[in-house]
């Protein structure tokens, strides 16, 4: 059914009639256009008249997402097609759709069509709703991912926050979400989409990824605005009008106090896996020189005491940087979360930049991923770390004193990811080596009678339940820093 297109147009073109979906799923006052009926999509004139209303749903979604879709844009797709793909999305409301299950079908896609051709790969959604659930951003935080991808990481804190909007808006009107009538539903969706307006950045040097992510935002009540095609590791005054216009307008600044890598700090959290690699290594030095971790730094090994020089290394692994930019966009006291190759975090010629981040930042937590998380495709050894940011007023402190605050850090070894090296789902057993099935959530017995009138009941359906640890360690986490103090 991709009309013999190859797998990235075929792919966008179905994420067009998506949006039309959407975008017929909002005017709750209008009759619904986006159907087919049986009759339609079983001869030519009915499926021509099916592309003609998309077509027009289509114009409406033009006008609306211009960054996302060109004013002469159309649909590619055959009558044929359309009507099929209609006739197949027409059973279900995308708006109402847990928003798990379209991250996790709208990811499926993406990974099958846009990864593969690039080498990229993206972060596991197991991991990114652990590192979310841990950093937990607030409904009127400021959230980034400065290497976004296709903005898995940016629609899961948006549902996290989501989340909290819903529980304040519950009690607002009284009653549970199941119980919100179409007005209550239009009222909430409006905050969200004030919400991912105003606090949802996305920055990635990819354009389709870009436009992948937007199209992911939207799909997960529209948060497309922020979502900017750059190097964020360029200098600001690089970046281009275009970006820096839209990015201090979002943000409420003047254009002209984006100036360079000191005047960055807007981001209440951070949560991203930046690109790493030593095969794609940073070697311009205007970008080197933005950053004290692209210096050479010398160990004095009799303290173990590392002292930053004023020569550049010739080239650095872009995740080194990157934990420097996002420590940069970052306001003092706030946090980020962030996936790491192991060897910075143990490597001993890397000692410099653990000491870089214990001088920046209190190193709250360190999570140690299996090192199938990331497989089939990439066999990198990796951990989350969390971080957040001191205040200059701390940074002074501790300088004038000579000794760093003593604090504890949360550490955490994730052994089971829920799948083995080549991707496929690993499941918990008993002691026998069964495998443990559980009754579905909200599964009830079907009672029912015969013409004979005996009675039957249906069979509870049972399912598997994945071996996979990283949903329990934001609980344990969430204990422990209640017993540490800290607040957020």
């Amino acid at each position: 059914m991709n009309d013999g297109l190859q797998k990235q147009p075929a792919f966008f073109e179905l994420l067009k009639v998506i949006f039309c979906k959407i975008e017929d799923e909002h005017n709750i006052s209008k009759d619904l256009e986006f159907f087919t009926t049986s009759e339609e999509r079983s001869n030519p004139d009915g499926q021509l008249t099916v592309k003609k209303r998309i077509g027009k749903i289509f114009e409406d979604v033009k006008r609306k997402y211009g960054k996302i879709f060109d004013s002469n844009d159309e649909i590619k797709l055959s009558p044929r097609s359309l009507a099929y793909i209609v006739s197949e999305l027409q059973k279900y409301s995308l708006l109402k759709t847990n928003i798990d299950i379209k991250g996790k079908a709208y990811e499926e896609i993406v990974g099958a069509n846009l990864r593969g051709d690039r080498g990229e790969f993206f972060t596991p959604r197991n991991i990114m709703k652990m590192t979310v659930e841990m950093i937990n951003p607030k409904v009127n935080e400021k959230v980034l991912d400065s290497s976004c991808g296709t903005g898995g990481f940016l629609v899961t804190a948006m549902t996290h926050a989501m989340k909290q909007l819903e529980n304040d808006f519950s009690k607002q009107v009284g009653c549970a979400k199941e119980k919100w009538d179409n007005s209550t539903y239009g009222l909430f969706h409006s905050n969200v989409s004030e919400m991912a307006a105003h606090n949802y950045f996305g920055f990635d040097i990819n354009p389709d990824l870009v436009k992948a992510t937007k199209m992911n935002m939207v799909m997960n009540n529209d948060g497309s605005g922020n979502i900017l095609q750059t190097n964020s590791l360029l200098p600001p005054h690089e970046w281009t009008d275009e970006f820096r216009t839209k990015l201090a307008e979002t943000l409420g600044v003047k254009k002209e106090e984006i100036r360079n890598h000191k005047t960055l700090e807007f981001f209440d959290v951070i949560v991203t896996n930046p690109p790493f690699g030593s095969k794609i290594p940073v070697k311009d030095k205007n970008i080197l020189e933005q950053f004290e971790l692209a210096h050479i730094w010398e160990c004095d090994k009799k303290n173990n005491v590392w002292t930053m020089t004023d020569r550049l290394q010739s080239s650095v692994p872009p995740e080194i940087l990157f934990i420097e930019r996002c420590t940069q966009l970052l306001v003092p006291g706030g946090r980020m979360g962030i996936v790491l190759p192991d060897s910075i975090l143990g490597s001993p010629g890397l000692g410099y930049i653990r000491e870089w981040l214990i001088h920046n930042h209190r190193i709250v937590a360190s999570i140690d991923l299996h090192a199938d998380t990331f497989q089939p495709r990439n066999g990198t050894q990796t951990s989350v770390l969390f971080l957040q940011k001191k205040t200059q007023e701390q940074k002074d402190k501790e300088e004038k004193s000579g000794t760093m605050a003593d604090y504890n850090i949360f550490m955490a070894m994730v052994e089971k990811i829920g799948h083995d090296k080549r991707g496929t789902p690993i499941f918990k057993r008993d002691k026998e080596g069964n495998e443990i099935l559980i009754p579905e959530k909200n599964n009830v017995y079907v009672l029912d009678e015969t013409s004979t009138g005996d009675r039957t009941v249906a069979h509870e359906r049972k399912t598997k339940i994945e071996d996979d640890q990283t949903p329990d360690v934001p609980e344990i986490f969430a204990q422990w820093k209640k017993q540490e103090g800290l607040s957020w």
